[in-house]
């Protein structure tokens, strides 16, 4: 069977910080990242990288193997099929976390699903805004 998607760009990475004002400005004044959406509610500042972002969510220990720094990255597959993405991988013994739907990312809404890779990151594929309905 061939693959049902290819992977066109990092969309995001996600990462825990223990002083999350201290990061964001880091990522900003230091490095020229622009802050571009809060999530008060979760506590969830995304940056713009170029075509990427860089979210911050707070954490409340050092990183640690059941928490580790890095929460996840997410994979741009545009223009793929996700039900034939999660068979696919199904069909491949990946360990997929939860079920497709929509969330954001650097291009907007679009499904997405979670999945662990075999060392147990947690990685994310997320199609773009077409994956929608209309």
């Amino acid at each position: 069977m061939t693959r049902p998607f290819a992977v066109a760009e990092l969309d995001h990475v996600v990462l825990r910080c223990r002083d999350q004002a201290r990061a964001v400005a880091f990522y900003t004044d230091v490095l020229g990242l622009v802050e571009e959406r809060r999530l008060e509610a979760i506590g969830l500042v995304q940056l713009r990288a170029g075509t990427a972002l860089v979210d911050l969510v707070p954490a409340d220990a050092p990183p640690s193997r059941e928490a580790p720094n890095v929460d996840h990255f997410c994979l741009g597959i545009p223009g793929a099929d996700l039900a034939a993405v999660v068979a696919w991988l199904r069909a491949r013994d990946v360990e997929l976390i939860g079920e497709p739907m929509p969330r954001y990312g650097a291009r907007g809404m679009g499904l997405s699903i979670y999945l662990r890779d075999p060392e147990g990151n947690v990685v994310e594929l997320k199609c773009g805004p077409e994956s929608l309905p209309a």
